[in-house]
């Protein structure tokens, strides 16, 4: 089955640390690796610049879930949602 996931994740933006730039920089390079092996689709950062959207292909929820996991920004998030997805054709 192939898999879509949605994971929408919003940052505690009042409250982020003074290495913000540093965890940047690492959040950035781990998108880049999920993209280079394809189980990362897209990303959209929010307009509110407190989070993004990422659609993941091929993972399971659960699968997402632990790979949301390993994120920088995961330390400062505020909320996570996920939604699985049907594509259309």
């Amino acid at each position: 089955m192939n898999y879509k996931v949605q994971a929408i994740l919003s940052i505690d933006t009042d409250n982020l640390p003074e290495n913000f730039d540093v965890i940047l920089k690492e959040e950035q390079a781990v998108v880049a690796q999920w993209k280079q092996e394809g189980i990362l689709e897209h990303l959209f950062l929010r307009d509110t610049k407190n989070g993004a959207i990422l659609l993941f292909n091929g993972l399971s929820e659960d699968e997402v879930k632990e790979k949301m996991k390993t994120l920088p920004f995961y330390q400062i998030k505020k909320h996570i949602e996920y939604y699985n997805l049907i594509q259309q054709f």
